[in-house]
């Protein structure tokens, strides 16, 4: 392992083209401004990850792109594997751990609230539990991190409803865990439509 505290972060993201991301968030704003917003997105997640002291993959929804936004010399590039979201993250974790890493968290890129700050705090966190976790306000979670890997958290659940966090505090309510404050991820309009570094995207949209 390298000096980086045996740290595994890691980042899944969708592949930026139009029509093929943010679809409810492009219901309400077009296609062409939910791709730029994604965008947005992406680069702001490099910029809370990037310096954060831990080995990086990102995992892309369709290819690895070799030349984008993820610099190749700071994250490695791999490609999702499974036919649901739970099997792709269980998989992503089991090859982590499998390859020595000993504290891993997983996030997606679509999160405008975290900073690295956060990141560290969530890392800090599993020097003393065995779980962290991250809830979302809409009834999911934008981080997930462990130190003992466990299949359950990844089995039996909806993805993409708002019944993952409980069912997910389900399985860890008998192990070491912590709870980080909640948080919003961007899916939807309103999720955005009061944020001021957003407007410029949302100029052509009436109420």
């Amino acid at each position: 392992m390298s000096k980086k505290n045996n740290n595994l972060l890691l980042i899944f993201t969708r592949n930026p083209e139009l029509g093929k991301c943010k679809t409810r968030l492009a219901a309400k704003v077009g296609n062409k401004a939910a791709l730029e917003i994604y965008k947005f997105l992406l680069a702001h997640t490099v910029s809370f990850t990037r310096k954060l002291e831990a080995e990086k993959q990102v995992f892309y929804s369709e290819a690895i792109w070799e030349n984008d936004i993820w610099d190749n010399h700071i994250y490695q590039k791999k490609l999702q594997n499974g036919l649901d979201l739970g099997v792709k993250m269980q998989n992503a974790f089991q090859d982590g751990f499998d390859s020595g890493f000993e504290k891993i968290i997983i996030i997606g890129s679509d999160m405008y609230d975290l900073s690295q700050e956060d990141m560290e705090k969530a890392f800090a966190k599993l020097d003393d539990h065995d779980y962290v976790i991250g809830p979302a306000e809409d009834g999911g979670y934008y981080l997930l991190g462990m130190t003992n890997f466990k299949k359950e958290l990844f089995e039996n659940k909806a993805w993409g409803t708002d019944t993952v966090l409980s069912h997910t505090l389900e399985d860890v309510k008998t192990e070491n865990h912590f709870l980080l404050e909640a948080k919003n991820d961007v899916d939807l309009y309103e999720d955005i439509k009061d944020i001021e570094a957003f407007q410029p995207y949302l100029k052509h949209i009436e109420e």
